[in-house]
């Protein structure tokens, strides 16, 4: 009786590693632009945060005066120009305490946040609109349903 010894392949093929080399490639091809969107959300986010501060200054003014300061000086905040983060360029408090949030061109795109305050009629609270020119898709949800 006579043994044949049969060689067994051990590892991948070359059209094995083909597919898996392109369903990689596939999958990078969805995920990069998807995630570039995302960090430009997260950076639109950080002037909305940044604009919080001014937000606080702008309603402590007005519940203290019954109006609306005019400028950054007038809400108690620094020079809009020193009021930047990675991605914004400035914040700054404008006639009837309307704060715009201008945004890096390079890090996320041309265009602004303004933030609009209306005294609520009950009093004793400021009700804040959010409008922008940027892109739809880089807006939190938050200033995109106002």
């Amino acid at each position: 009786m006579k043994r044949t010894m049969r060689s067994v392949q051990k590892g991948f093929t070359l059209i094995e590693l083909m597919i898996v080399v392109a369903i990689i490639g596939i999958l990078a091809a969805v995920a990069l632009p998807a995630y570039q969107d995302y960090t430009k959300r997260s950076r639109v986010t950080e002037g909305l945060a940044l604009a919080s501060g001014a937000k606080t200054a702008v309603t402590e003014y007005y519940s203290s005066q019954g109006a609306w300061p005019t400028d950054n000086a007038t809400a108690g905040l620094a020079a809009a120009n020193t009021i930047k983060g990675d991605s914004v360029d400035s914040v700054t408090v404008g006639a009837n305490g309307v704060i715009t949030v201008a945004m890096n061109s390079t890090k996320v795109a041309s265009g602004s946040i303004v933030l609009t305050p209306t005294a609520s009629a009950s009093g004793g609270s400021v009700e804040w609109k959010c409008t922008t020119t940027l892109n739809a898709k880089y807006v939190p949800a938050t200033c995109r349903g106002t």
